[in-house]
């Protein structure tokens, strides 16, 4: 044998074992954060390590392993691959949306080395750590508000200063916007105590872009963008300018030459069909926050509509068909979920499930997992986390810096450990098949009818694997239900294995063009039943 024919048949058995290696490989995520679950923390309010009543980094590190041990064999953790951090900048106010300096953080939650650590330590269990980043405004203690006082100051031009009292003082909202000092009038929407920026001034965007290289390089993977609709005022346009619009464009373009995998997800509180403008004709951040799916989702269970819950789901992915946006049910700007479902367990179960297995990247807030309650003011939906039935909760050793929900030494962390089918577990539950079902992370969403308005069926495929998820969203037995579906890349008959719940079938037939034609569930679906099943050929 001639000696390039023993190299063409070197090389082609080397392509051949390479091919046969990367089949064998799991498929990629289409991005990391598409891929995970994230959890929001209220840092305050989560675990106290120094006894002083208001939690800290120091005890984030210490209940890592409630969120994620890091052994994806382990079932007793929740499964997080994300956590969002409420402000961690110094500020004068407890909720920290009012920032006094970009590049510090806040005293009261540890020092800058107990936040490295902490970031080491979530990357070594897999997680993702995300801060929020407050660019729009700042605290009127910042030093460059207090110097912009000073009419011939050099940041006088950081913030919106009008000698005289402007002749319309509204805001976006139509509520006052404009305050004094020292005979002065400076604009701030949101508080007076938060003077929005000037993005006018290009030496704004050069302090923001520092700042978010400062983070980035200490080893942040990401960024939530609070209030992001008002960096830039032109005119008569306070909100969704087509300035903001490209400065967030520019932005990205910055961020990912720092580090091509780093995450933003932008608090745009608007209707989906206005936040998609976001992303156009360039894309201006990884992901934004879907309210209106969020409404839906808490709706479709509170009086119970499956065509409510399908249609949101649907109107999200018209706006990003890939399934790249933040799904959640409730933040903290927004009451509690077992309050807004009025404490009912069986209600949070089903919003969870839909949650989880619907498409998106699903955010939960701290303590949603065990049925925290709480109503407006914002300090009551933001209390410190219930963790055991000992003094304070398991919160603190000394009175936390807010009281505790009433209930809280019987609905707590321990307590629901404890419980098989408590609202904690099934938390756990569903965010391990989740982790482990790549068509429920990443899965083309195709809803399916019926002619049962509580049922809810959507089917969920991935390369080789499809999953359909049900859930009875009514407190009441159905029997008899079809399920129709127009066309769907399924075809012939399959077997049935069930993920979740007991079998109500044993195998399900398409048409040739995937389609079901009234389609009848012949069995009974009990009240609130959840259903995960997978389809084999």
């Amino acid at each position: 044998m001639k000696k390039t024919q023993k190299y063409v048949l070197l090389l082609t058995a080397i392509i051949l074992l390479i091919g046969l290696l990367n089949a064998c490989q799991p498929k990629a995520p289409k991005n990391w954060w598409q891929d995970v679950v994230f959890y929001e923390i209220f840092v305050r309010s989560f675990k106290d390590s120094n006894g002083d009543g208001i939690g800290d980094f120091n005890g984030i590190i210490e209940m890592l392993d409630y969120l994620n041990d890091g052994d994806p064999e382990t079932t007793d953790d929740l499964g997080i691959g994300g956590i969002w951090l409420m402000p961690i900048n110094p500020s004068p106010s407890y909720h920290g949306y009012d920032v006094s300096d970009y590049k510090a953080v806040n005293p009261d939650y540890g020092t800058l080395d107990d936040f490295k650590n902490l970031i080491q330590e979530c990357h070594k269990r897999g997680i993702h750590v995300v801060m929020d980043f407050v660019i729009n405004h700042t605290s009127s203690d910042h030093p460059w508000f207090e110097s912009s006082k000073d009419p011939e100051s050099d940041y006088r031009d950081w913030y919106v200063w009008s000698e005289k009292r402007p002749n319309n003082t509204s805001g976006p909202w139509g509520s006052n916007a404009w305050y004094q000092s020292n005979g002065q009038w400076y604009y701030a929407p949101f508080w007076s105590e938060m003077p929005d920026l000037n993005y006018h001034t290009p030496e704004v965007t050069e302090a923001i872009y520092d700042a978010t290289k400062f983070w980035l390089d200490l080893g942040v993977d990401g960024f939530r963008v609070d209030t992001a609709r008002y960096l830039y005022e032109e005119g008569y346009i306070l909100q969704d300018s087509p300035k903001t619009i490209q400065w967030f464009q520019d932005w990205r373009s910055y961020y990912l030459k720092r580090n091509n995998r780093a995450y933003t997800v932008g608090e745009v509180w608007a209707d989906t069909s206005l936040i998609k403008r976001y992303n156009q004709p360039t894309k201006g951040m990884e992901q934004y926050f879907m309210f209106d799916l969020a409404t839906d989702l808490v709706g479709s269970v509170y009086s119970p509509s499956a065509w409510r819950a399908t249609k949101a789901f649907t109107k999200a992915l018209d706006a990003f068909p890939d399934g790249n946006f933040a799904s959640f049910l409730t933040n903290h700007d927004q009451n509690r979920l077992a309050s807004a479902l009025e404490e009912d367990l069986t209600k949070q179960k089903l919003a969870a499930f839909l949650l989880l297995t619907g498409p998106g990247t699903p955010y939960l807030y701290y303590g949603e997992e065990i049925g925290m309650i709480g109503t407006k003011p914002d300090e009551d939906i933001r209390k410190p986390m219930q963790w055991s039935s000992k003094g304070y909760g398991g919160f603190s050793a000394s009175i936390p810096w807010r009281r505790l929900n009433d209930g809280w030494t019987v609905n707590n962390v321990e307590t629901q450990s404890a419980d098989s089918n408590s609202l904690l577990n099934w938390y756990r539950k569903l965010i391990n098949l989740r982790n482990a079902q790549p068509a429920l992370r990443q899965g083309a969403y195709l809803p399916i009818t019926s002619d049962c308005r509580s049922l809810y069926v959507a089917l969920r495929v991935e390369e080789n694997q499809q999953l359909l998820t049900i859930a009875n969203l009514k407190d009441e037995a159905i029997q008899g239900c079809s399920l129709s579906l127009k066309e769907s890349p399924l075809s012939g008959t399959y077997q049935v294995k069930s993920l979740m719940g007991e079998l109500i079938f044993e195998t399900i037939s398409f048409g040739e063009n995937g389609q079901l034609n009234e389609w009848k569930i012949g069995s009974e679906i009990d009240a609130a039943e959840f259903f995960v099943i997978e389809l084999k050929q």
